[in-house]
């Protein structure tokens, strides 16, 4: 089937970035995946993703290797690092949490506008949100527009203007229930995904990091049992 128009699509492996491709493919994007091997501690997510590329239809899907474990900063790239479990102010969005890398998105979306550039593609999706927020900064509404502007001045294509890049965030102001039940009604298999920062030799979910409580409160909110499983 021939696509009117193509996207870039950050894909992680979770439950976000999944129902983001899906809403961009039921757009009528033909979506071109870009997935990130970081140094993050484990693989898992990136299996995953690579399940939903498949699932869901990629035209293509592209992982790149960068070693965020080379400066730190984060227990997602340190294995000795503690990983926080039953944080209290879960929510609360006033602490950056030991979680948070370092300018990750911007590096992805820098990767993504530069892929971009290449297939003369002008869009791009991304799954950030901050309703659901964990105090990462680079998941704000405000960061994702001075990106936007910044990609429209540091490219050739924009500079003479052959268009303007977009970076879409479909999901920026819904809930976790409110996710899982569009990526539901979108075909969204949320078996093949993965949200844990830090699986078992098995790989399977803690239930207790920082984004296993956001995923399973969405899933109660949505009135569903999450389907992946669960170590305890």
């Amino acid at each position: 089937m021939n696509q009117k128009k193509n996207a870039i699509v950050l894909l992680s492996g979770g439950l976000d970035s999944a129902t983001v491709m899906a809403i961009a493919a039921s757009e009528g994007y033909g979506c071109y995946c870009l997935s990130f091997k970081y140094g993050q501690r484990h693989s898992v997510e990136t299996e995953s993703a690579k399940r939903v590329a498949q699932s869901l239809g990629a035209v293509e899907h592209k992982f790149v290797g960068i070693d965020l474990s080379a400066f730190g900063g984060s227990a997602l790239t340190d294995g000795a690092a503690e990983i926080p479990k039953d944080r209290v102010d879960l929510q609360s969005g006033e602490n950056i949490p030991p979680t948070y890398v370092p300018a990750r998105n911007t590096i992805f979306l820098s990767y993504a506008l530069a892929w971009a550039e290449v297939l003369g593609i002008f869009d791009i999706f991304i799954g950030v949100n901050t309703a659901d927020y964990s105090g990462y900064p680079d998941c704000r509404a405000e960061f994702i527009s001075a990106f936007e502007v910044m990609a429209n001045l540091a490219t050739a294509a924009a500079v003479q203007n052959e268009a303007k890049y977009r970076i879409h965030t479909p999901i920026i102001e819904m809930t976790k229930g409110q996710i899982i039940r569009k990526g539901v009604s979108l075909g969204v298999d949320y078996s093949l995904t993965h949200s844990c920062y830090d699986p078992d030799k098995r790989g399977r979910s803690c239930g207790h990091c920082d984004s296993c409580r956001l995923r399973l409160k969405g899933f109660a909110e949505a009135g569903m049992q999450d389907p992946i499983e669960y170590a305890g």
